[in-house]
């Protein structure tokens, strides 16, 4: 089984990225010099004694084996809340509310069946759990009302089931993390082709519960496109998915389980369209001289069904300061707005898309910067994370969130957006940088991806609550989504209401009663 990201921080330590001096006189610039905010010591952390009755615990340790229940405060305090800012402002300050009583590690779909049954009888909370990754407060379950609250680890839950290699499908448990994913699906020739940066800690099942979309999205898609079948675990039976490429069968259920975020069941397999490990990969930078030229030759490429694998553009402001590199934050940039766009396939395939897409982008004002940059952003696209946990040492406030409009909304959804952010942070006192680029695009639309950076308050959780408030009404105000690709949570729950509206609310209220009549699943988490 893959380890466990650290308890307070992203990833493995031993992969701790510094901040080049560049960065750090940026910073300073912006916000002064730098203080030192640490998380607490481990050894200080106090966690209150699991809360299960003792009959419950044993039908766990009779069902699963005494070694698959776990009650040690390592295990409960490793799968306390997720990875957004707030989840590791609360972690490291000790805050350890949202632990579970126990984490339990089924083996098979029947384990995770029969654990529901379990929790359903005696109204424990059950929270599954994948990689870990949440960023929207997706994996802290309501504790009100219940009988205690479980982490359901799906790590046991790691094979690849089958590949049928004509059809180009396979099959994999929920519990296998990205990288490993890539490794079985990769002995059979294929790749999944989905890359989100959370790639190295998230898993199948976690991916298809957020609806999650990879860098490479315009090549591959986003994950609940590639999906083909589902098997799911409910209180009250199995569900299972997917007997044809497409049908007419009804509404489509899958779309019902893609997102739920475990409200409405546990996933245990996904089926997914699967392609061949591409012979060639190739990254490479453009520089445009605004924004608004890159979006509008990323606009044309993709109506004319010109599709790199990956196609991302920085705003000036991002640019400026190199995010898109990570070993070269705060350094000097060549101005304009940097465009990464990446091609993957057999050669044949590649040489045309990327001839093509190049005369585009030239007769669009694009000027070719070559592969070297490219491939450096490449290499680093998973550090980000990481860059992070540095900034929340030093006192500076650093956080993310993103959107989606259409085309002919996006100036004013990126102008509000970013005006709202700027705006809370310095009613509150602090200056801030707000960097964004899109990464996602669609024929009627793209999306917008947001990275803010700020000096912490003495409460930056009160601080950066204003602040994404402010962004998030901005964004519903604008008429755009709330998450393009980091799912709803608890966090996104007010504004997803305002989205869907009353009837789409008693609509997820309906299926969340019938298939979960005890409310046991991820309590709290997406239903408004």
């Amino acid at each position: 089984m893959a380890e466990l990201m650290h308890w307070s921080r992203w990833g493995d330590p031993a992969h701790r990225t510094e901040l080049p001096e560049s960065a750090w006189k940026l910073l300073e610039l912006a916000f002064g010099p730098p203080r030192e905010t640490p998380a607490v010591p481990f050894e200080s952390l106090a966690l209150s004694p699991p809360a299960l009755p003792p009959e419950v615990l044993s039908a766990f340790q009779e069902l699963l084996g005494a070694g698959n229940v776990l009650l040690d405060d390592t295990a409960r305090v490793q799968h306390t809340r997720g990875k957004s800012t707030p989840d590791l402002l609360k972690i490291r300050g000790g805050d350890l509310a949202d632990a579970p009583d126990a984490v339990l590690r089924p083996g098979s779909h029947s384990d995770v069946t029969k654990v529901l049954e379990l929790c359903a009888e005696h109204r424990v909370a059950v929270v599954p759990f994948g990689g870990g990754t949440s960023v929207v407060g997706g994996l802290a379950a309501r504790r009100d009302g219940f009988g205690g609250v479980v982490t359901l680890d799906m790590a046991r839950l790691d094979r690849l089931v089958s590949v049928d290699k004509l059809a180009g499908v396979a099959t994999l448990e929920a519990g296998l993390l990205g990288p490993r994913a890539e490794e079985l699906l990769a002995a059979e020739g294929f790749t999944l082709g989905h890359f989100p940066q959370s790639f190295e800690y998230a898993s199948i099942g976690g991916f298809a519960a957020t609806r999650s979309s990879g860098q490479a999205s315009s090549g591959y898609g986003r994950f609940d496109a590639m999906v083909v079948g589902l098997k799911v675990a409910t209180p009250i039976g199995t569900l299972v998915l997917g007997s044809a490429p497409a049908n007419a069968a009804g509404p489509d259920l899958r779309q019902l389980v893609l997102g739920s975020e475990g409200a409405f069941g546990v996933i245990t397999e996904v089926t997914l369209r699967v392609h061949p490990v591409p012979d060639v990969r190739i990254y490479e930078t453009w520089r445009f001289g605004s924004f608004a030229a890159g979006r509008d030759a990323m606009r044309k490429l993709t109506q004319d069904g010109l599709r790199p694998t990956v196609i991302r553009l920085s705003d000036e402001a991002e640019t400026a300061i190199n995010l898109a590199k990570p070993s070269e934050v705060g350094s000097s940039s060549t101005g304009g707005c940097l465009m990464v766009a990446g091609y993957e396939g057999a050669e044949e395939h590649v040489a045309r898309i990327r001839g093509a897409v190049t005369a585009e982008l030239t007769a669009r004002g694009g000027e070719a910067l070559g592969a070297e940059d490219g491939q450096q952003w490449a290499d680093g696209r998973f550090h980000g994370p990481y860059l992070r946990d540095v900034l929340l040492d030093h006192g500076v406030l650093v956080e993310t969130l993103e959107t989606a409009t259409f085309w002919s909304n996006m100036d004013a959804l990126y102008s509000s957006v970013k005006s709202a952010i700027e705006s809370s942070l310095s009613d509150q006192g602090t200056p801030a940088i707000v960097l964004c680029h899109i990464s996602h695009v669609y024929e009627t639309g793209a999306s917008l991806y947001f990275t803010v950076a700020a000096r912490q308050l003495d409460d930056p959780l009160s601080q950066w609550k204003k602040a994404k408030q402010a962004a998030s009404d901005a964004m519903i105000a604008s008429g755009a989504t709330i998450t393009h690709h980091h799912a709803i949570g608890r966090d996104h729950k007010p504004w997803f209401a305002q989205e869907i509206g009353p009837v789409g609310v008693d609509i997820l209220r309906a299926v969340k009663g019938r298939v979960d009549p005890a409310g046991i699943l991820n309590p709290g988490v997406l239903i408004p």
